[in-house]
């Protein structure tokens, strides 16, 4: 299958630049509160910092802020484990520094907790944090509030006090890798959305856009390019290779979910979410 060949080459060729591009720049530590957005004004983050700046004096705890435009092509976890094996937040003996990183354009947002905090802010804590505190601020247009609540909020953990309840009917499980939402929906437009395109369009151009359309609806579940672009070339493939038989019909069920909460990131229709692990 000559042409098959060319096309997998030709694919590969468009993918290799995306998968292999250079990963962002760690910025260097020099205050606790690093916005490389120009989202917080000079009071803004003169107030983080001086409040950040408080609660080490009063804990010895480190607790530090980085606002990026984005961590792409790398997920935003293996961003923040860069961060923070480069800055070296908390005390070497104790090992107690958070990082509250978050990625402007790419949507997301995640609480990193060195081990010497994880008895102060277990997962579901700092999930708490996301979705309860720092989402409701976020989904209002107030990124410099929500950030400034969620700080207070840690803050009190690291000092050993309580926060709220969480609220009831709050979105559970932790989507920060979206892959357990992920794969029924995608399963669902290979198997309905592909066969209808190829009914449609014939075999090939069917199969490239069923890959297109997988790809793009995994983007927008996980927000990561590498994990899209694997989706993509095996939806293409495997429309391109499936059994017979042409579908007329297809289910017409549009649209992805907006808003915030979860855990995973602003993903969707553009709702602030974010990882909360931890």
């Amino acid at each position: 299958m000559p042409l098959l060949r060319l096309l997998i080459l030709a694919w590969l060729c468009l993918a290799w630049p995306a998968t292999h591009a250079a990963t962002q720049p760690v910025p260097t530590l020099k205050a606790r509160v690093t916005d490389l957005t120009g989202t917080l004004d000079t009071s803004q983050a003169t107030s983080l910092e001086q409040a950040l700046a408080q609660l080490e004096r009063d804990t010895g705890s480190q607790v530090a802020v980085l606002l990026v435009p984005t961590t792409q092509p790398e997920d935003i976890a293996a961003f923040a484990i860069r961060v923070v094996d480069k800055w070296q937040l908390g005390r070497e003996k104790f090992d107690d520094g958070v990082l509250f990183l978050v990625a402007i354009e790419d949507r997301r947002m995640r609480i990193e907790v060195g081990y010497g905090l994880e008895g102060a802010i277990p997962d579901a804590r700092a999930k708490q944090i996301i979705e309860d505190i720092v989402a409701p601020y976020f989904r209002g247009g107030d990124i410099a509030g929500g950030i400034a609540a969620g700080t207070e909020a840690i803050g009190k953990l690291v000092r050993g006090e309580n926060l709220p309840p969480p609220k009831r009917g709050a979105r559970k499980g932790d989507s920060g890798d979206g892959l357990a939402d992920t794969f029924p929906v995608l399963v669902f437009v290979a198997l309905f959305a592909g066969g209808a395109l190829r009914a449609f369009l014939g075999r090939l151009p069917g199969g490239l856009a069923t890959g297109a359309l997988l790809g793009i609806v995994a983007y927008i579940m996980v927000g990561i390019v590498m994990f899209a672009l694997a989706v993509a070339f095996f939806g293409f493939l495997f429309t391109l290779l499936a059994g017979g038989g042409r579908s007329n019909s297809w289910s017409d069920r549009g649209g992805f979910g907006g808003g915030f909460g979860g855990g995973g990131g602003f993903g969707g229709a553009g709702g602030f979410g974010g990882t909360a692990e931890a």
